[in-house]
């Protein structure tokens, strides 16, 4: 589980796709704690530690992650969102992440609204029924808020702010680019319990 508070911006010193699985060796600063198996958000999918270098760790992503998220369009020296999974001592100061992408969404537009980052995603249309206006939603491991929802243009808005900017990697995305989205867990599970027959919710 994590909390959508990027720690820092890796670099993926290189990207390798084997045909059975695509292999992520990910340059990193701060990480001095990670162990095997740890399981390291990154842009917002939860991948597993399978080798620790000096400077370094890799992860591994199955052929079904590479469908579902924007991971595929990651190449050598790209860079990316990292968040250690969180503790029972860690501070909640995002929402309840699990790193499972729902599907990714298209940045249509971007602009300014003095300080403020203002970025138009088109989302899928089965992932806009738990868009809410000022909810909560994690977009390549970021836990924003959704300032407006468009239900009829199935599209959200967002307003990064400059710290945002400055300590995640959305600052470098233009209109036309890919990030990975996951819906609110508990809009998730509260559908679920709905659809079967639960009333007292």
């Amino acid at each position: 589980m994590f909390t959508g508070i990027i720690e820092q911006v890796g670099r993926v010193k290189q990207a390798e796709d084997t045909g059975k699985h695509t292999v992520f060796e990910i340059l990193t600063g701060i990480f001095d704690d990670i162990a095997l198996g740890d399981s390291i958000n990154v842009n917002g999918t939860c991948l597993t530690v399978t080798e620790i270098r000096e400077k370094s760790f890799t992860v591994e992503m199955v052929n079904e992650t590479k469908r579902i998220t924007s991971l595929g369009t990651v190449r050598d020296g790209d860079a990316v969102n990292l968040e250690r999974a969180l503790t029972l001592s860690t501070r909640l100061g995002g929402h309840i992440v699990s790193g499972h992408v729902d599907g990714t969404g298209e940045i249509t537009d971007i602009s300014y609204d003095g300080s403020a980052m203002v970025m138009h995603i088109k989302v899928p249309e089965h992932l806009m029924k738990y868009m809410a206006e000022k909810g909560s939603v994690s977009i390549d491991g970021i836990s924003l808020t959704l300032f407006d929802v468009r239900k009829a243009s199935s599209e959200i808005i967002l307003n990064l702010i400059p710290e945002t900017q400055e300590r995640t990697t959305l600052s470098g995305k233009t209109a036309g680019d890919l990030v990975n989205i996951e819906a609110d867990m508990l809009m998730k599970h509260v559908e679920h319990l709905l659809e079967a027959g639960v009333k007292n919710v």
